[in-house]
């Protein structure tokens, strides 16, 4: 599949935010959001720190807007985590409902099982962080083990007998 000219751009400008290339990438992430390119427009919006409003065309919240009027299921995902993770629960429900509506399955599974407490990092800063569970499908943990094991790699020096 042949890329455009703008995913190209959207790699590199990626390639410079992550310290894989030189240059400046937050100015192309601008010029691509302006330009309606999704992926650029949710990598912006995650880049911003403050909320803002829906109204505010360059505010996190405007931003993540934009992106869902061209990518809905996957910006609305974005949306209801960054609600989230302000400690906006009205509005990550609307976003989980939104990007159910939209086609995203695992935003409709999390609507039914509503948690107020999730597994990720960022919810302890808000002080909504849970353990982590088999049903979260990405973590398993020794189930055996009460507590957790450390593995340490063989001693090249003593013979394996030995170790």
């Amino acid at each position: 599949m042949e890329q455009g000219r703008d995913d190209r751009l959207y790699e590199r400008a990626s390639a410079i935010l992550n310290g894989l290339g030189n240059g400046l990438g937050g100015p192309v992430l601008w010029h691509l959001s302006l330009r309606r390119h999704g992926d650029a427009i949710l990598d912006l919006a995650a880049r911003l720190r403050d909320g803002g409003r829906p109204a505010d065309p360059f505010s996190q919240a405007g931003l993540q807007l934009k992106a869902y009027r061209l990518s809905p299921a996957r910006a609305a995902q974005h949306a209801a985590m960054s609600c989230f993770n302000r400690n906006d629960l009205p509005g990550y429900r609307m976003w989980l409902r939104r990007a159910a509506r939209a086609g995203d399955e695992d935003a409709a599974a999390e609507l039914g099982r509503f948690e107020t407490r999730l597994p990720h990092g960022a919810a302890r800063s808000i002080h909504r962080l849970r353990p982590h569970r088999a049903s979260d499908g990405w973590w398993r943990g020794n189930r055996r083990a009460s507590r957790p094991t450390k593995w340490y790699p063989p001693d090249p020096f003593r013979p394996r007998g030995e170790q």
